[in-house]
Parts: C-alpha cells; structure tokens; sequence
C-alpha cells in the first residue's frame, strides 16, 4: 500500500495527489494535522532521509520562527522535537512504499518511477 504524507492543504500535496489519481493509483493519504505525527514514525522518516531532509527550512512556518530558535536545531533530537511540535514544518510530501526507498519532494518523472517499481 502506497501512503502520501503531508498536509491537505499544501499545494505541493495537492499537485501529488492529482497526479497519483490521474494514474490510477491506489494510496492512503495521511494528514499529519489530522492523522497525527508520532516520535516512533518521524524517526522512521529520519533514519531514512535525514533530518536536514525532512526539515523545510524554506517555508512559512520555519521563516516565522525566532532566529534563536531556528538556531538550535541543530542535529536530529532537536529537529525531531520541532517536527513532533510543527509537522507543518515538514517538507512534504513524502511518498512510501513498504520495501521501497522513501521519494521527498514531488516531481512527476521521479513519481513515475516510484509506481513502476511499487
């Protein structure tokens, strides 16, 4: 089962959304607002890709942080602890299939290879 995560209202997740149904592919969308986000799957997520992966140090929510803050985060403990607080700070979305590397980022050539190999 293929799983999409971010959040509903990220244009990102959007344009990855209708590109997965214009193909026809079945996945389960998990809302980290709305489905939660818990220490034990973030930290899936970051042994994975990395925290400085995960971490959207160009949006909004990460702009909007005091520079002391935004400071210390400075290895994975801290940034997971500010991910668990913000998922929105999350880069998204994240794509994941069991047995398949995790794809970050939407871009439709590399979704196309993700589902040929699902």
């Amino acid at each position: 089962m293929i799983i999409l995560y971010g959040i509903k209202n990220c244009d990102t997740i959007k344009k990855a959304r209708r590109y997965l149904e214009t193909q026809g592919v079945e996945y389960q969308f998990h809302d980290y607002r709305v489905d939660g986000l818990d220490a034990e799957l973030l930290n899936s997520f970051i042994a994975e890709l990395g925290w400085e992966a995960l971490l959207n140090t160009r949006g909004t929510t990460w702009r909007k942080l005091d520079e002391a803050h935004r400071a210390s985060i400075t290895d994975a403990q801290t940034a997971a602890k500010l991910m668990l607080e913000m998922p929105a700070i999350i880069k998204r979305p994240l794509l994941y299939a069991p047995g398949q590397p995790m794809l970050l980022g939407f871009n439709e050539s590399n979704y196309q290879q993700f589902i040929n190999e699902v």
